[in-house]
């Protein structure tokens, strides 16, 4: 199993960023897919999570309204779509997928929100 971000980097106060998370190694539809986040000094935290039944939708409070958590199966792939960026959403960006009953995570991808 394998997770790999991309996306990331440095943006202005209300702009838009979006990530992508590249899945293989297993059948990619079957599972839930999530993205984290881990702001400087502190601990990391949920965002988002897209179900693979029926596409079912979770958002941290501090992101409803300007995240979007979406998924092609077809591509192996989740993606985060993120608007009107707060300098609080500063933070490197996980994917993470249980597979296996085992947790698997990318490797990270920095997201700089600042003018």
């Amino acid at each position: 199993v394998q997770l790999v971000e991309s996306g990331g980097g440095l943006v202005q106060p209300g702009g838009s960023l979006r990530l992508s998370c590249a899945a293989s190694g297993f059948t990619f539809s079957s599972y839930d897919m999530r993205w984290f986040r881990q702001p400087p000094g502190k601990e990391r935290e949920l965002v988002a999570v897209i179900r693979s039944v029926a596409g079912r939708l979770y958002y941290a409070d501090s992101v409803k309204g300007r995240f979007t958590i979406s998924r092609d199966n077809t591509k192996s792939t989740v993606y985060l779509q993120m608007n009107n960026l707060k300098p609080e959403d500063t933070a490197v960006y996980y994917c993470y997928g249980r597979v296996f009953d085992t947790d698997y995570w990318g490797r990270g991808t920095q997201v700089t929100v600042s003018s």
